[in-house]
């Protein structure tokens, strides 16, 4: 355990990309099985522990400090593992388990006997050592390491690319000792059903008008709109089907009505949507039956689901990534005519002469039909995964505007953690203002410090973390769209708000603009999200 803090650490204090790789690679080298695979799991996400909660290990330090000073250091530092290693009182230099056998506490423990575990270790932890303990109880290392970079440092290791990992990584699992004896040359590369695993979907840029158009001929693109629902790949086998979100997740548990009308086999790419007769009903309707362990009837009845595709990565058993758009789509409208389905149809494809022409479309789409823009494909691209440059475009609708009142500001997190920088935006309902959306994004360094010194000092009300403050300053907010919210005492809530800046809308104009209530010139805009 004292390798992986110090592990963990040297990590944390690593600005750089490449120094952070070539530090993994050697921990790999060096580790032992399953220490290293855990390791990687940690690092990339894969690991987390159904009995372990931020609640459980405030409580455990609670036992032991008096619970003011707790939250107010927790308040002023703003991260709770870095909080919990510097407050600890104890340390009586006892040995620590190994970093799998704490991952076997951790794992299979009962909720009773977790409590005196934990605080045994960090008793006998230095403060580095409690800092990793509670990164890896929590999952939430916020250490600068995507799973990108673990990836391309297993690729180093074995000497092979980041393709190679990624084409075989979701079919994989913890301690992944198959892996590392692939990567180490003592075993055979990891086998996987190409149906029952996730394969990295292929993602777009966001167009610029002026600099991409010129280069861009528009017999060489296929466009098709840009559907307000959620990513997802279907993976269609004999004995198993799959549908998993565009992080990887199996979701196939939470729409059971349309998982039982597959049929055929194939890994195909669309969009997951809610309506009847393949007619989209708003996002917000398809929200209602995300991150559900379980869905009546009635819901399935209200918001049935289906799929809109628009891409195919197998034909049955054979792997089509490698051709083009144009080819992958024959391919895919000849495979649903041999499995005629309910629950899917096919994205159709915008004809157009002229990117003027196509620009009209995309404007007329968005008001008649609340589209989310269009989707520019090159017809001669192959299917890689992530973001290739050229390839894919996403040209979404114009953002929507709103003043809106700040209304609370909680601290942030990680760079953050000493500015108050989230920010909840309220507007007019009546003679009261109410909260429609949280922002984070947006904002500069030096604003932040003009706008944290004004929330310390026109605080009102403390709930704990947040402070709500005096109704006096303005946003110009930034978002996606408005939709019902019986959550809100709004009855609206905003999807994706930010500042003017973090959007993109104007790069020219300052990032956010603020001014005080009595000089608001927002109110035909209140007016239109409140009705």
């Amino acid at each position: 355990m004292k390798t992986f803090a110090a592990f963990l650490d040297a990590l944390l204090l690593t600005p750089s990309r490449n120094q952070k790789i070539a530090y993994i690679t050697q921990y790999f080298r060096d580790a032992p099985d399953p220490d290293r695979g855990y390791a990687l799991a940690v690092l990339t996400g894969n690991l987390s522990f159904r009995n372990v909660k931020a609640k459980l290990l405030k409580d455990v330090v609670l036992e032991k400090v008096d619970p003011t000073l707790f939250e107010m250091s927790y308040d002023y530092v703003g991260d709770l593992a870095e909080t919990i290693a510097l407050i600890w009182p104890e340390h009586d230099g006892k040995a620590l388990p190994t970093l799998s056998g704490l991952i076997e506490e951790l794992s299979t423990l009962p909720s009773a006997k977790l409590a005196p575990a934990i605080a045994a270790h960090l008793s006998s932890a230095s403060p580095t050592e409690r800092w990793a303990i509670v990164k890896l109880a929590t999952g939430n290392l916020r250490i600068g390491v995507s799973a990108r970079i673990a990836k391309t440092a297993l690729a180093e290791l074995g000497g092979k690319t980041l393709d190679d990992i990624e084409h075989i990584w979701h079919g994989l699992a913890p301690p992944y000792l198959d892996l590392f004896a692939w990567l180490e040359g003592r075993g055979p590369i990891p086998e996987i059903h190409r149906h029952r695993v996730f394969h990295p979907l292929m993602l777009a840029h966001p167009v610029d008008e002026e600099k991409d158009f010129p280069a861009m001929n528009p017999p060489d693109w296929q466009a098709e709109w840009k559907w307000d629902g959620i990513r997802v790949q279907l993976g269609l086998g004999e004995a198993e089907k799959t549908m998993f979100s565009r992080t990887g997740d199996n979701i196939a548990h939470t729409f059971p009505d349309l998982m039982a009308t597959l049929n055929g086999s194939a890994v195909l790419d669309g969009e997951l949507l809610a309506g009847q007769d393949f007619t989209p009903m708003s996002f917000n309707a398809l929200q209602q039956r995300l991150n559900r362990k379980t869905v009546s009837a009635k819901m399935q009845k209200d918001y049935p689901a289906f799929v809109r595709l628009y891409d195919m990565l197998f034909d049955g058993d054979e792997d089509i990534r490698h051709l083009p758009l144009s080819e992958r789509r024959l391919r895919l409208v000849a495979w649903l005519a041999r499995n005629p389905n309910p629950r899917l149809d096919i994205s159709p494809v915008i004809e157009f002469d002229d990117w003027n022409a196509l620009a009209e479309v995309r404007v007329k789409g968005a008001e008649e039909q609340g589209h989310e823009g269009l989707m520019l494909k090159r017809k001669d691209s192959i299917y890689q995964q992530g973001r290739v440059k050229g390839l894919w475009y996403k040209w979404k609708r114009e953002a929507r505007l709103i003043d809106a009142v700040l209304m609370y500001a909680q601290r942030g997190h990680g760079k953050r953690s000493s500015f108050y920088s989230d920010y909840t935006f309220g507007v007019w309902k009546g003679n009261e203002i109410v909260p429609v959306g949280k922002a984070y994004f947006g904002f500069t360094d030096d604003e932040l410090l003009l706008i944290d010194k004004w929330v310390r000092s026109h605080t009102i009300e403390r709930f704990g973390p947040v402070r709500e403050v005096s109704k006096e300053l303005v946003f110009e907010v930034v978002f996606d769209s408005a939709h019902e919210s019986p959550r809100h005492k709004s009855g609206v809530a905003l999807r994706f708000p930010a500042s003017t800046a973090s959007a993109g809308i104007n790069p020219h104009r300052k990032q956010t603009r603020w001014k005080t209530c009595g000089n608001w010139s927002g109110h035909n805009r209140k007016e239109w999200l409140l009705g």
